[in-house]
């Protein structure tokens, strides 16, 4: 799922040496397989770690965009925004969905058409009593969304569960073996207009640090980042935006005075993170930490 869709909180990525960058938005149309014959870096399995080289996402920022509210989770002192184990994440699922409030839902049904059914995986280990999250940069060459960092996902194949698209998609996208990854739960489902997507957000719990093998046609590099680290001070920052028309349907029940809606960002060091990407990882963020 990449970012290129305004939404809700935005997140980043990191890896064990600090944090990384990470990409936002929704899983857009499927790329092409390559061509026969086509040439291009080898898959080779590799370990998850924060990224060497800055992104290069350009992020469609609107004139008279402004400052906005800080993180929901910003009432909470530092230290209860560390130690964030997968147990923490594992009783924040228990807890209603945010979708389940009106103020979250997303309206579907004002997309045009039906949207295509979509599912991304967030997939999550815990290393140093902190769970973190892995993520991915999608590939420069992509047609939708290229540059940014996303979760890896898709749309589904014909009767085809979210949870089980999910995890194909990780698996053709970064290697990821589907045995391995323990479905725990799911969170809002998301639309959005660039792709006409309706993505289910699958949370899914591995047993350690994975070995992960990117696929070069659809994915730079794979990192992952802490929830302690995205729910550190100074890295999410929300902006109030205004465009012509009708707001997306997912942020208008945000509407301010003004009628702007809210964006969300995670600043990393080496990129950042928005739209639909942002917003799951928000409501990941919420569930787990009660706000």
């Amino acid at each position: 799922m990449a970012s290129g869709s305004p939404g809700p909180p935005g997140t980043t990525a990191a890896g064990p040496d600090g944090p990384g960058r990470l990409a936002s938005g929704d899983p857009g149309p499927a790329s092409p397989p390559p061509a026969a014959g086509a040439t291009g870096p080898a898959a080779v399995d590799v370990p998850v770690t924060s990224s060497p080289v800055p992104g290069n996402q350009v992020i469609p920022r609107p004139p008279g965009a402004h400052p906005g509210e800080p993180a929901p989770w910003a009432v909470l002192p530092a230290e209860a925004r560390r130690g964030i184990t997968l147990e923490r994440v594992r009783r924040g699922l228990a807890r209603p969905r945010l979708g389940d409030d009106p103020a979250w839902r997303v309206a579907v049904d004002e997309l045009p058409g039906t949207g295509v059914p979509a599912a991304v995986l967030a997939a999550l280990f815990e290393e140093d009593g902190e769970a973190r999250v892995l993520l991915t940069r999608r590939a420069a060459h992509l047609r939708d969304h290229r540059g940014e960092v996303s979760f890896p996902g898709g749309r589904l194949d014909d009767g085809e569960s979210p949870e089980d698209g999910a995890r194909r998609e990780a698996a053709e996208e970064v290697g990821l073996d589907p045995a391995a990854v323990d479905v725990v739960g799911r969170l809002s489902p998301l639309s959005t207009l660039s792709s006409q997507a309706r993505i289910t957000p699958v949370v899914g719990v591995l047993a350690a640090r994975p070995a992960v093998r990117p696929n070069p046609h659809e994915v730079e590099h794979v990192f992952d980042v802490s929830l302690a680290e995205l729910a550190a001070d100074g890295v999410f920052r929300e902006e109030r935006w205004l465009r012509p028309g009708r707001p997306p349907a997912h942020v208008r029940h945000h509407l301010g005075a003004d009628g702007s809606f809210p964006v969300w960002f995670f600043e990393l060091p080496h990129d950042t993170v928005w739209g639909a990407t942002a917003r799951v990882l928000v409501e990941l963020l919420r569930l787990t930490l009660g706000v």
